[in-house]
């Protein structure tokens, strides 16, 4: 329905748009339904609000500028207009992307306004997205991630804007309207305009952002804060006039700080600004303990956050039922590690231990399954044998197999199902439309446990592009 309209906000906000073919349409349609919701109530203009897509495919490409669309009805039919490209996920060169060209003045971007990052992602990229993030972090564009996928909790929290209870959702893409107001009002407390605000709040620190007001080369800031319970501790920083940002540090947890924002001119004369802060509860690790890459004989354990309060981690593990018990220590720099040796087809519990410089200890649990041993086929890949063709081929899987069911999910047709010898590791699937997605799964018959599928989506390329066609192998 109708929202509030939100107006005396000032900001750049760009949304980065999962176009690959990891992503299927009824999720594309979704997120460009969830986006429209999220600014609708804003206005938008050179004094308002400002808008841009950059899409996430094999190259990354700008939908269109910041400074395109100055009206609701405008943008509104920009987003619905806005088609799906395919190709593969690479984040990591659309985050450069936007760091190099978007956020510009040639992209309409202003370089006196709050800038925002609104990453919605199945949670899978091909490429590293920590060194182009940091960048634009750096830059002091907030980041905001809405993962509609399983994803990484440790990598997309550490790509995030401090803290991850704030910047970082996780949601089905049909749930995405429950989040909506959050998320809207957490990117209003970002681009509120001319306002002195905080951003990267943790339980030690925070970041002053405010406009620039400055112009000349003798004017400074002068910023005064203190706990606003005790304001005879005010501390002073003097910062140039060239500056719109400040870090404060030493800060103590779960304290309201009282800021003031004083520019010093010659020429003009500027109101101090004031904001209050409230610093986040001490960090404890272990808050989140995560199980992955499983297989029959080992699983990786990782935990967050990783504090420099912490000296060491203990890992203790062993099979339920029992009294079985194993110890793993893990150096208080590292937030990971392998635990091998294990029995297939059993769970385990995992409790993660931090032991504290001051001797204090923090432990948290967690349950992991090992696998059963061989039941997966590895390596499944894919050879074009022409504009409608391909060739599934995978390794064995271990044991003593019956056969394998190969299954092919089209987006353009139906699907179909190939069951073929334990000895034949190869399949042809035909009628695959140009331009399509398809999921391929390969699972292996046993007669006594069940075999798991290895599933690889696969891009058919458009009819335009078969000209010139040659063989090549898929990964």
């Amino acid at each position: 329905g109708a929202q509030p309209s939100i107006s005396n906000s000032e900001g750049d906000l760009l949304f980065l748009l999962d176009s690959s073919g990891s992503v299927s349409y009824y999720e594309f349609s979704r997120v460009k339904e969830f986006m429209w919701d999220l600014l609708q109530p804003f206005t938008f203009g050179p004094k308002d609000v400002q808008t841009s897509i950059i899409h996430i495919s094999t190259t990354p490409t700008m939908e269109f500028p910041f400074d395109r669309y100055q009206s609701a009805e405008a943008l509104h039919q920009a987003i619905r207009d806005t088609q799906q490209l395919m190709g593969d996920t690479n984040t990591g060169r659309a985050l450069s992307y936007a760091k190099e060209k978007l956020f510009s003045d040639a992209a309409g971007a202003r370089a006196d306004v709050p800038k925002v990052l609104v990453w919605v992602t199945d949670g899978f990229s091909t490429d590293d997205i920590s060194e182009p993030m940091q960048q634009l972090k750096d830059m002091g564009v907030t980041v905001f991630i809405v993962s509609t996928g399983r994803g990484s909790y440790l990598e997309l929290s550490a790509a995030a804007s401090q803290p991850p209870e704030k910047h970082l959702h996780f949601v089905d893409v049909d749930d995405l309207p429950i989040i909506t107001k959050e998320l809207r009002d957490a990117i209003l407390d970002v681009i509120q305009a001319n306002q002195l605000h905080a951003v990267d709040v943790t339980s030690s620190s925070f970041q002053l952002v405010w406009p620039k007001l400055l112009s000349q080369e003798t004017d400074y800031y002068t910023l005064e804060y203190a706990p606003r319970d005790d304001l005879g501790k005010k501390r002073t920083e003097q910062v140039s006039g060239a500056h719109t940002t400040l870090l404060l540090s030493n800060l103590a947890p779960e304290t309201t700080y009282e800021v003031a924002l004083i520019p010093e001119s010659n020429v003009h004369y500027f109101p101090p600004q004031t904001t209050r802060v409230t610093t986040l509860a001490e960090e404890i690790s272990p808050a989140q303990v995560l199980i992955s890459e499983s297989g029959p004989h080992s699983f990786h354990v990782s935990w967050a956050p990783a504090l420099d309060s912490v000296i060491s981690y203990q890992i203790l593990y062993g099979p339920l039922p029992g009294n079985s018990v194993k110890l793993l220590e893990v150096d208080g720099k590292h937030n990971s590690t392998v635990v091998e040796k294990l029995t297939p087809n059993t769970t385990y519990l995992v409790t993660v231990t931090a032991v504290y410089k001051s001797g204090k200890e923090k432990s948290l649990s967690a349950k992991a399954c090992t696998q059963e041993e061989g039941s997966k086929v590895r390596h499944l890949r894919f050879e074009d044998m022409g504009p409608t063709t391909l060739k599934a081929s995978w390794d064995s899987a271990d044991g003593k197999v019956l056969g394998y069911r190969v299954r092919c999910r089209r987006q353009a047709g139906p699907s179909s199902v190939l069951s073929v010898s334990p000895q034949v590791h190869s399949v042809l699937l035909t009628d695959l439309a140009s331009g399509t997605t398809n999921k391929v799964c390969v699972k292996p018959i046993y007669k006594n446990q069940p075999g798991r599928r290895l599933c690889r989506m696969v891009h058919m390329q458009p009819a335009t592009e078969a000209q010139g066609y040659k063989h090549r192998q898929r990964v």
